[in-house]
């Protein structure tokens, strides 16, 4: 076991640390982009608060076929795009974008859901008051539902992990990277199983807090 950690060991931290960048990176810019699109979903929807059948049309149009893409797959589809881009197609800074755009739109029907399960009654409350908008999406509707966004975050940041393991199958780094390129082309199965391990660890890891952090909301 001493060997092998000394064989390994810097190998695997690497592609540790490469995945949590890419997970930190673009569950950060997919929250960014993820949760308005979301609050626009309920905003714009027949009966929302802001009923517009165009915008609602359009917005669920885009996401719905932007989740029906394995991950894989829109990798390859947005090459040029990401290239443009991010100036590089591969490593780290080559796969960002591919994540974000398979994130964002999965992060946001997951934050729609949670604020569909608001009560209308709270809603029409404060609409007699005469609050705007704005303020009731803020004090009521993101607040009401933090404990389910908390839980659809981290749906999201698992399912990215796993996208970015799959990411490594073409060069942008990480545990997914160390377990293809040494584990199965090198056939050193130690590596292979010691990657799938940290991958499963991270998981139970950000499930645990997320059911925690969702929890203590539930009860606030």
């Amino acid at each position: 076991m001493a060997q092998f950690f000394e064989q390994w060991g810097s190998v695997i931290l690497e592609g540790l640390g490469q995945t949590l960048i890419m997970v930190v990176i673009g569950l950060g810019i997919s929250i960014i982009v993820g949760i308005p699109l979301g609050v626009l979903l309920v905003l714009t929807r027949p009966g929302g608060l802001n009923n517009s059948p165009a915008v609602y049309s359009i917005s669920n149009w885009l996401i719905n076929i932007l989740r029906s893409l394995p991950f894989i797959i829109m990798l390859f589809l947005i090459l040029p795009v990401t290239k443009f881009i991010m100036g590089t197609t591969i490593g780290v800074r080559g796969v960002l974008l591919p994540l974000i755009v398979y994130t964002a739109p999965y992060l946001a029907r997951l934050v729609e859901t949670s604020l569909l399960e608001v009560d209308g009654g709270v809603i029409e409350a404060y609409q007699s008051m005469g609050i705007s908008n704005f303020n009731i999406i803020k004090t009521v509707l993101l607040r009401e539902a933090r404990g389910g966004i908390i839980r659809g975050l981290t749906i999201a940041m698992i399912g990215l992990i796993g996208a970015t393991a799959m990411a490594g199958l073409v060069g942008a780094g990480g545990l997914g990277s160390i377990a293809y390129q040494y584990g199965f082309l090198r056939n050193e199965p130690g590596v292979m199983y010691g990657t799938i391990l940290i991958l499963i660890i991270l998981v139970q890891i950000v499930q645990s807090i997320g059911n925690f952090v969702a929890k203590s909301l539930d009860r606030s």
